[in-house]
C-alpha cells in the first residue's frame, strides 16, 4: 500500500473545493437576480417587465432572447409592444405628414425619455414678438392635434424664447411671451381637435431652456420654439390629478 504525502492530498482536495465555491457563487448570483426581478416587477409596467425579462435572459444564458439578434444579422427584431409601439407609430405618422407638407425645416419629432416631442420653430407659428397664432399655424396645429386626440397620455405644451429681451405693455419679459404662446397653442388643441383639457398643460420657460447657445441668429431661431410633449404614462403618477372629477 502506497502512502500519500500531504502535498498530494492537498492537491486532490483542491479541485473539489473549487467546484463547491463555484456552485455556491452561482447560487448567490441567481438569488440576487431573482430578488431584484421580484422587486422590479412590483413597480414597473408591462413594457419595463419585457425589457427586464430580455436582459435577464442575456445574463443567465449568455445569449440574446429568441428573436433578438445583433445588428447585421438577417433575423428580424420583433415589433415593439404597448406604449412604446404607440409612440413609435405616432412618430412615423407625424414624420410622414411633415415630409408630405415639406415642413421638415420647421417641425421635428423626437422620441425622448420623457415621451414624444413635437418641436415647432416659432417662425412657423407666430410673428416676431407676438403670441398670436397665424391662420396657417392654426391649420398646422389642427392637423397635428388630430393625431393626438385618441391618446390617453398627458400632453404638455412648452413655450421657449431666445435670450433677446422683450419689454412691451403686453409682454414685459420672455416669461410672459413664452407662456402666452404655449397657452394659445393649448387653446387651439382644445378648440380645433377636441382634446380634453384635463390631459393638457402649458408652461413657459422663457429663454432659460435653450437647445443651443444663443451666440448668433441662427441658434436663436432654433431656441425660439414650441414643444408639444406627449408624456409617457409612467409619469402619470407625478402629474397633478383632479381629486373631484365632478367639480
Amino acid at each position: 500500500m502506497r502512502w500519500r504525502s500531504k502535498k498530494e492530498s492537498a492537491t486532490e482536495k483542491g479541485p473539489s473545493l473549487e467546484r463547491w465555491l463555484l456552485t455556491y457563487a452561482d447560487m448567490i448570483t441567481l438569488l440576487m437576480v431573482f430578488f431584484v426581478m421580484m422587486y422590479t416587477i412590483s413597480t414597473v409596467n408591462a413594457d419595463k417587465f419585457r425589457a427586464l425579462a430580455e436582459n435577464l435572459s442575456m445574463v443567465l444564458t449568455g445569449s440574446p432572447p429568441a428573436g433578438i439578434m445583433e445588428e447585421g444579422t438577417n433575423t428580424p427584431i420583433p415589433e415593439l409592444t404597448g406604449e412604446a409601439k404607440h409612440l413609435a407609430d405616432l412618430q412615423q405618422d407625424l414624420n410622414e405628414f411633415i415630409a408630405k407638407e415639406k415642413l421638415g425645416k420647421q417641425i421635428t419629432v423626437d422620441l425622448e425619455e420623457r415621451g414624444l416631442v413635437v418641436r415647432f420653430q416659432a417662425t412657423i407659428l407666430f410673428a416676431r414678438g407676438s403670441a398670436e397664432l397665424t391662420p396657417e399655424a392654426r391649420k398646422i396645429i389642427g392637423r397635428v392635434g388630430d393625431k393626438l386626440t385618441d391618446l390617453p397620455n398627458y400632453i404638455r405644451v412648452e413655450g421657449h424664447t431666445c435670450d433677446l429681451p422683450i419689454n412691451t405693455p403686453r409682454y414685459p419679459s420672455n416669461w410672459e411671451l413664452s407662456t402666452a404662446r404655449a397657452t394659445n397653442v393649448l387653446q387651439e388643441l382644445i378648440s380645433s381637435c377636441n382634446i380634453s383639457p384635463e390631459r393638457l398643460s402649458a408652461i413657459g420657460y422663457g429663454e432659460y431652456r435653450p437647445r443651443v447657445p444663443n451666440i448668433n441668429e441662427s441658434n436663436r431661431q432654433i431656441n425660439r420654439r414650441i414643444d408639444i410633449v406627449i408624456l409617457r404614462t409612467k409619469y402619470d403618477e407625478v402629474e397633478p390629478h383632479n381629486e373631484n372629477p365632478d367639480a
